[in-house]
Parts: structure tokens; sequence; C-alpha cells
């Protein structure tokens, strides 16, 4: 057992280029905490989370000014590293066991929501989550990604890429041109937002015409672009509904749409088309169905998969990597492909997530791993942000070609994850 001496936190608000739409709502920001344990041998983790108050609980944001979303999530990940102090754990994934409850209960408080999602509080523990993987690495003597993973996860993890392809964000305001140039530059799979409210009126119907009028715009215009990186030979699409669909009914309009401009066969997801609460059957919608924000936890994923869906996002850089890790479990032992989505995170935790994505097997339809990343599309200042890291310089840090090339030095570094940043090791020093 382990035990932690000492804990800190801070943060860090990073602009974005232009408002960020989905879900209907937009953000202009996004801050990243920063968390500190420390153990009484001297030994620490320093870890990172990007919050997302629209992605984790939309109604939260809806009811709160940005900032004051924001806040309420940093003082949940405050509250969890004060209730870790001192604390003995066997590894990561029992210590996120023991404050994980005790998080959203203090979160239910904060936000004034009785039904908080378990999302929101998996969200603000992600610093804490990977600091405490790292600090567990340290007392423990372990020197990479795969001899960190506990045994019973690693077959879930088993595959060792040489190539990511690269998944950009076409969210609601990226002008058709920007997505031809990005499938010019290599990009093959588009993950397009749909679920726009248009006149921000909460129309359904509207939102519908709009998601067929820009579903149709790009397929148009992208379609006859070859790849060798698919089966197919062409460019594909992940739709991302983020829950905005209210019916199985007009989820099947879509697609009949979609089958009409000949789009449907190049749909290899449909991510959460359904808020959580509706329950919805999915096996008989013809495409592959993929769990998100709904698969909370790993008993969350396993009641999706009896539902029929098809495929699950997984989200170290959101849902902490200790989470992740039972999902993944449950995905595999069920035979249900995972990926690895983004959340429009910092360059340190894109290499946390790229060394998730870089053991799953590929997604159906793709001859290669893949990994969303859009934080370089996002934010204003991407550079900087990319000289925190400490392996910053490191050929596998960069896209080539809608592709992350993986050499053998991304393996033996574990891209870097076991080491500590100058920069967020000194807002929390």
């Amino acid at each position: 057992m382990i035990r932690i001496y000492r804990t800190k936190c801070n943060f860090e608000r990073e602009p974005l280029i232009s408002p960020f739409g989905f879900k209907g709502g937009y953000l202009t920001e996004l801050w990243q905490a920063v968390a500190l344990v420390e153990g009484f041998s001297g030994k620490r983790g320093v870890g990172l989370g990007t919050q997302s108050v629209l992605w984790s609980d939309a109604r939260v944001f809806s009811q709160n000014s940005e900032s004051a979303g924001n806040a309420m999530m940093f003082a949940m990940t405050a509250f969890a590293l004060q209730h870790a102090r001192e604390r003995c754990f066997a590894d990561p994934l029992q210590l996120l066991d023991g404050l994980l409850e005790p998080t959203l209960d203090y979160g239910r408080s904060v936000t004034g929501r009785p039904d908080l999602r378990l999302t929101f509080a998996l969200n603000s523990l992600v610093a804490v989550d990977n600091a405490a993987w790292q600090f567990y690495c340290a007392e423990k003597g372990v020197e990479s990604f795969d001899a960190m993973v506990p045994d019973a996860f690693r077959p879930a993890l088993a595959h060792r890429h040489h190539e990511l392809g690269v998944i950009p964000l076409v969210s609601y305001g990226v002008a058709v041109d920007e997505i031809v140039q990005a499938v010019r530059d290599g990009f093959f799979l588009l993950k397009i937002k749909i679920g726009s409210d248009p006149d921000r009126d909460g129309d359904a119907e509207k939102m519908l015409a709009w998601d067929i009028e820009r579903l149709t715009s790009i397929h148009h215009a992208v379609k006859d672009f070859e790849t060798p990186y698919t089966d197919c030979g062409h460019v594909l699409y992940y739709l991302d509904a983020n829950g905005r669909y209210d019916s199985k009914e007009r989820l099947l309009r879509l697609i009949d749409a979609a089958d009409k401009i000949g789009a449907l066969e190049r749909i290899v997801l449909v991510e959460e088309p359904f808020p959580e609460d509706a329950e919805i059957e999915v096996r008989d919608i013809p495409a592959r169905v993929a769990a998100d924000e709904s698969a909370h936890s790993d008993a969350d994923a396993a009641a999706r998969i009896d539902m029929g869906y098809g495929a699950i996002a997984l989200k170290p850089i959101a849902k902490t990597l200790s989470m992740t890790l039972k999902i993944a479990k449950v995905a595999h032992e069920r035979g249900v492909p995972c990926f690895c989505a983004d959340l429009t995170v910092n360059p340190i935790l894109v290499d946390w997530n790229k060394n998730v994505a870089a053991r799953l097997a590929p997604l159906p339809g793709v001859k290669i791993g893949m990994l969303e990343t859009n934080g370089h599309q996002n934010y204003r200042d991407w550079q900087r942000m990319k000289s925190y890291h400490p392996r910053a310089d490191a050929s596998w840090t960069e896209m080539t070609g809608g592709l992350f090339r993986l050499d053998e030095d991304f393996y033996a570094a574990s891209a870097g994850i076991m080491e500590q940043s100058e920069h967020y090791l000194a807002l929390v020093s």
C-alpha cells in the first residue's frame, strides 16, 4: 500500500481561437487543471485535466456562466485532493473507487443538481487520477505504460500500432472548404458534429433539416477522395450527436437521408444519438452506434452493450485512465470495439490518450489505429502549450499527412507521461 502525504492544485485558462459549438452550446475557453500528489517518501506525481462543463453536464453549463461552471468543477478537483490526503491505496484504481462517490456528492451540493451526471465528477478527477498514476509509478519503480497497466486489463490493450490516423473535429462552424483541405492534407475519418440548434429555439425539426443539409454538403465535397487506410478506399464519417436526438424515428430519418445520397456506407459510427435517460434500444439502427458520455463507468458500458451499442468511445482524458481501463476490459470481453475520443485537451493529455489508442484494435472499416485530437484546431496558443510537453520535440508528437507515426522511442518513453512538465509543476510547487 502507498500513501499520499500532501496535495495541491491550480489551473490555467486557455482561450480558444473562436467559439466552439456542440450540444447546442458554445465554449470560449478551457480550464487546464493541475494536481500534485506527494508521498511521505518525497516522491510525487503531477497530473493534468482539461475541464469541459458543456460536455460532461450540459445542464450545468446552460444554467451558469462559463466561468462559474468551470469554478464548480475545479472546486470538485480540490475537494478530491483534500480527501486523498493520508489515504492508503494499492493502486490508482482503488484510489478512484474511494474518491468518486464523495466527489460526486460534493459536486451535487456545489452545482445544486442532485442528478449531476457521473461524467461531471469523472472529468473533475482526471488531473487527480493522472497524478496518482505518476506517483504510483515513482513509488513502485514502474518505468513504462505497459508495465503500469495491471495484468487484468492488458488483453484489451494488446495491439502495438506504428501509425495512428488522426480524427479531426468538424464542429458546426467549420466551412466545407476547410473540410476539403483537411482531407487533402491526409485526414480520412471525419468527426462531424450534428444536433445543431440553428435558430436557438430548440426546434428538433430544424435541427434534423440542418443536419441533413450539413451531411449532404460535406459528402458531396469529399466523397471522391481516396485513401489507403480504409477498407472501402474512401473517406469515412463519424457522426457525433451528443444526445441531441429525441427519438429513434428522427434519427432514422437522418440515416435514410444519408442512404439516399450514398453516404450511409461511409458512416462508421453514430455516437450518442439519444439522451442517456431515454434508454432506447439501437440494435435495429442500420449504423454502428457508439456510446460516449452515457458509458460513464464499466457497468454503464455493459448496459449500453446490452442495448445494442456496437462501439465505446474511451476517454482517459475525460473519465480518468482508471475508469477507462475498466470500460476497455468490459468492451474487450464482449467483443465490442473501442476508440479514443478527445475533449479538446492540451498536448500532454493528447499523449495520455495516445498511449491507449496505440494499443487498441482498429475500428471495423479502418486498417490502422485511430485517435481523435482537435486541440491544434481550437486553442489560440497551441504551440505555446506544446512547449510545456516534456518531450515536445519528439517526432511522435507531430502529425504528418493526417497520421501520428509511432516509433520504438514512443513506446520506450511511454509518450512522456512518466515525466513531469516544468511549467505545470511550477504551478503547484
